[in-house]
């Protein structure tokens, strides 16, 4: 089950002027699930993403960032599940560039105005006669409120579909926000394996979107880590349609610009957080905040070290206050000239470490009275300058194996 996550509330997911979202079944991996999705754009969409930073990233990644860099003008997406199109060679940027060919030609486009996305099964070669047959469907049921639709058509190993908005005004006008992310393994920074859809109405200049698109991930989707590894297939796209009648967004540092985007980063950080809390086999949602470190990237890199530790994870799943593997942690985190006698640690109310040392005051019970709670917040203050990072994880449990050792079954 996941970590207090609640489905999503449809009401509240906003249909985005300009998008129209279609979803089937098309038998790809498993008969009966929703797992082709195509997002319909009107002309004239901006349009930015970012994806993964393994070297061994799958065909429709490769694809994806090509078509990114034309002037052509993305107009529509396709999303496949239960098939990752990855570790499959130039057959597969053939079968993943078919697929683009395919929903160009129902469309009346150009291949390379087509983003393609797969997730699931790594080394298996798509199905592509099956999404070519299922396409006809699938823009058939395209309309702009089928939000939660397309949040279950995404789905692989998640429990549940993971999707959210907001309304913003800018400029006098109400501007929408929607999306929806998949991913529960395969997951840390530097994208992970799952694929994130964000998108709004407001007017945003096309020169704007790959800064937009890095700042929302920069500041959700990579600060989230339930297992350590980088996947093959991680996007996280943005949409801006332009049709809600704000003045033109030009520069995020514009009061305008800074209103969409503390606007959209909030619902991209809820989206990173579900998969967190969605985490395969999770039972605790896990908040590392590091302060008191001389650099952001030296707080980063300690809350790094203690959110992939299988130790410190395991310890969590057990609720066992075994507190110096945090420690540990912090010290193997790369910080070169870290002075063990300036850190303390907290979990949540209660200080267990002071300058370096088990604070005298602290009880084994009340840190296991922390650790048997399903949201934890370990705080670790390094005492070295005024720079704090936060990160989200899960804990490590015996379902996390299992899962992950029945996949492909």
């Amino acid at each position: 089950m996941p970590v207090n996550l609640a489905l999503p509330d449809e009401s509240s997911l906003f249909p985005i002027a300009g998008m129209r979202i279609g979803v089937t079944e098309a038998g790809i991996r498993k008969s009966g699930r929703k797992d082709l999705t195509v997002i319909l754009l009107d002309k004239g969409a901006s349009v930015g993403g970012v994806f993964t930073q393994n070297r061994y990233c799958a065909a429709p990644v490769q694809i994806c960032r090509d078509h990114l860099q034309t002037d052509a003008g993305v107009r529509a997406m396709v999303i496949n599940t239960g098939n990752a199109n990855a570790g499959t060679g130039a057959d597969g940027m053939l079968r993943a560039q078919r697929s683009c060919e395919a929903l160009a030609s129902h469309l009346g486009l150009s291949p390379r105005q087509i983003l393609p996305f797969s997730t699931g099964v790594i080394m298996e070669p798509l199905p592509v006669e099956r999404i070519e047959a299922g396409l006809a469907a699938a823009i058939a049921d395209a309309k702009p409120g089928n939000w939660l639709r397309a949040a279950q058509g995404i789905m692989t190993t998640d429990t549940q579909p993971k999707a959210f908005g907001t309304q913003v005004t800018i400029d006098g006008v109400t501007v929408s926000i929607s999306g929806i992310s998949k991913g529960a393994g395969m997951i840390r920074p530097n994208m992970a394996t799952m694929l994130g859809f964000l998108a709004t109405d407001a007017v945003v200049s096309q020169a704007l979107m790959a800064q937009l698109a890095k700042e929302l991930a920069d500041g959700s989707f990579n600060r989230v880590t339930i297992d350590g590894d980088t996947s093959t297939n991680d996007s996280f796209v943005v949409v801006a349609t332009n049709k809600a009648g704000n003045a033109r967004i030009d520069s995020l540092s514009s009061p305008s610009g800074r209103a969409l985007l503390e606007a959209m980063l909030s619902v991209a950080r809820q989206l990173a957080q579900a998969i967190v809390r969605d985490g395969e086999g999770a039972t605790k949602f896990i908040t590392v905040q590091i302060d008191g470190g001389l650099t952001e990237q030296e707080c980063r890199q300690v809350a790094y070290a203690i959110a992939h530790s299988p130790l410190v994870k395991t310890a969590f799943f057990a609720s066992d206050p075994n507190l110096g593997r945090i420690l540990a942690a912090v010290g193997y985190a790369g910080v070169d000239d870290l002075d063990q006698a300036g850190i303390d640690l907290f979990l949540d109310d209660v200080h267990v470490v002071v300058q370096g040392g088990r604070h005298p005051d602290y009880r084994e019970e009340d840190g296991q009275r922390v650790m048997k709670q399903s949201e934890i917040l370990v705080r670790v203050a390094l005492g070295r300058g005024s720079c704090s990072q936060t990160v989200w994880t899960c804990d490590l449990s015996h379902d996390y194996v299992s899962i992950n050792a029945d996949y492909r079954s």
